[in-house]
Formats: C-alpha cells, structure tokens, sequence
C-alpha cells in the first residue's frame, strides 16, 4: 500500500497543524495530551486511508473488456444521450465514490486520448440526476482503432478538486492512472449500446479488478 502523489501536499500540512495541535495542548493543557494524541491519530488515519494507492496492477491487458476506472457503488445503469462528444445514446454506468473509498481513477481501456475537456461548475451532491451536466467536471475519451469510451470525473458536494493526467494525442494503457478526485464523488462511463454489462445496480466495485462490461 502506497500513498498517492495527491496526497503528499496536504499530508504535510495534515502533519504540522497536528504538531501544533498537539504542542498547544502540552503548554496549555498537560493532562490532555492523551487526548490530543488519539484525535490525531484519527485525523492522519483519516487523510492516509483517503489517500491510499493500492496496487491494481492488471496482469492481463484486453481492450474487449471495460475495467472499473474506480472504486465505489453502482448507481446508474441506463440507456442515456451523450450530448457532449458522442450526441447519440450510450450505454451509461456511473459510479459513486464516498470518501471512504479509495480515489485513484484508472483507463478503463487503452488507447489514444481522442478528446479531453475540463468544464468548470457547481458541486450539487454527486448522485444528483443534473451533476453530470452542471458540475465541475472532466470529459475523456478513450478510443483503440475499434470503438471509444467516454469516461467523465465528476466533483461532488465535498470534492473541489479534480486531477487528471491525460492529453489529446496521448498513449495510454489499461488500468495506468489517469486522474484523482479529492473526497466524495463520482465517475460515468459511456459505452457503445451493444456493450454486454457485466455489473448492476448497487454492486460495489473496485478499479483494475472489476469487469463493467464486454465489448463486441
């Protein structure tokens, strides 16, 4: 288990404002020291288990088959128009990320980045029916010669940050990193309409291991 880059930054902050938690409570408080100690080690236990990488490394690299790109709940499965790149229906299946979930977003199939836009928005709870449309958010698609997948980063009520990695034009491999969102959130992807789904509603997921669909 290792920490993510994303991570590193507010790991540091995490650990001096805990410092500092901890120094007032000795000069003004002695005898609370115990309890400064197990609030801080909640605290860090918190931020190192959000951002925790672990390794999903694929050991069988296969375009025809869709990997989770993260860790969560399904919550959509659905017949849907993707208006922004596609502008016809898609299969669509979305996955919502708590904040206990691990936040490393991973391609669901390799390729080449055919499109790539960030739309800056509002930040309506991530199982809102309008957030895949009014918040901020990232688009990526994902396309192998054969058939592209659209794969979209969603910020949540708590989530005021998205990362992403890719560029247009850019090789990318089956389950390497392509992005982190920071606390609650989610992701949508939209497949071809003959995509065999291999999930369904409400089943937990977890990125580089489970199988969202089947390509023709």
């Amino acid at each position: 288990m290792t920490i993510h880059k994303e991570g590193y930054k507010i790991l540091t902050i995490t650990c001096i404002g805990l410092a500092v938690f901890n120094f007032l409570i000795f000069w003004f408080w002695p005898a609370g020291l115990i309890f400064g100690g197990i609030v801080s080690a909640l605290v860090l236990a918190l931020v190192l288990q959000f951002f925790r990488n672990p390794n999903r490394t694929l050991k069988i690299l296969d375009n025809n088959t869709v990997i989770a790109p993260a860790d969560g709940k399904v919550v959509v499965i659905e017949e849907a128009v993707e208006s922004e790149y596609f502008k016809e229906p898609r299969i669509q299946v979305s996955i919502f990320m708590s904040p206990l979930n691990v936040h490393v977003n991973r391609n669901p199939i390799g390729g080449t980045v055919n499109y790539f836009k960030y739309h800056p928005g509002k930040y309506l709870v991530a199982w809102h029916p309008k957030s895949s449309e009014e918040n901020e958010r990232t688009t990526t698609v994902i396309g192998d010669g054969k058939t592209e997948i659209l794969f979209r980063q969603i910020a949540g009520a708590l989530a005021k940050r998205i990362v992403s990695y890719v560029d247009v034009g850019a090789e990318v491999k089956q389950g390497a990193d392509m992005g982190f969102i920071k606390f609650g959130s989610r992701v949508d992807l939209f497949l071809p309409l003959d995509a065999k789904i291999e999930v369904v509603h409400d089943q937990k997921v977890k990125g580089n291991r489970t199988v969202i669909a089947r390509l023709s």
